[in-house]
């Protein structure tokens, strides 16, 4: 039986690549994404070290056509895209009043746009076969806004929405949609450890029934 395949976009020492090792542990293939082909080929090396099989693309979040040509690419080389992971997002201040209209749908692009983009990419395979699993990162300024972060607070919002509604429309045609909504600072040996948290994208999952797992 050949490995299923996870792909992360938004991979990095934050939640991305905690979130890919949980799954890489469970016996998946790993598909690492982000900007910096640099940091790329670093990820890449620790996660062969450890014995995982892993590939990555570079991709910009904010482009569509980087995307689809990135997932086209994965389909073409694994199939079936068994577990998105949408880890991408702009966390930067800013309060309302002072965002102009390209700053805000730039924000907006990356932090939800694209996460729907990504989530169409996988979703006709995922149909065909009758199984698949879409996770999403949340946060706490979608619960609780904050002016200060504006566009963090609303992409995060609408991200939580968009979870939800994908959901709605797709848990009875066997793909589930799930996000995590991380309510504090990740950082290690605290008590929000990307590891601990990972632990909950895995819950997700394996369990498929709570859309949303709150992480306080």
């Amino acid at each position: 039986m050949s490995k299923k395949t996870v792909v992360v976009v938004g991979a990095g020492k934050g939640m991305g690549n905690h979130i890919a090792k949980k799954f890489a542990q469970n016996d998946f293939r790993v598909v690492l994404m982000a900007r910096s082909e640099e940091r790329l080929g670093q990820y890449k090396k620790e996660f062969e070290e450890e014995g995982f099989e892993v590939a990555t693309k570079s991709v910009d979040a904010a482009n569509t056509e980087s995307l689809k040509d990135a997932f086209d690419w994965v389909k073409s080389e694994f199939g079936v895209v068994d577990v998105l992971v949408y880890n991408a997002a702009i966390l930067e201040a800013g309060f309302p009043t002072t965002l102009s209209n390209e700053e805000f749908m730039k924000h907006y692009q990356v932090d939800v746009a694209s996460a729907l983009f990504c989530a169409n990419q996988v979703i006709p395979a995922q149909l065909e076969q009758k199984e698949g699993t879409i996770l999403f990162t949340g946060g706490g300024f979608a619960l609780y806004p904050m002016a200060e972060y504006t566009c963090v607070s609303v992409g995060k919002a609408a991200l939580r929405a968009l979870a939800f509604t994908l959901n709605q429309e797709l848990s009875e045609k066997g793909i589930f949609t799930g996000i995590v909504t991380i309510m504090g600072n990740i950082a290690k040996n605290t008590p929000y450890d990307p590891e601990l948290i990972a632990e909950k994208y895995w819950e997700l999952y394996t369990n498929r029934k709570d859309v949303e797992v709150v992480f306080k």
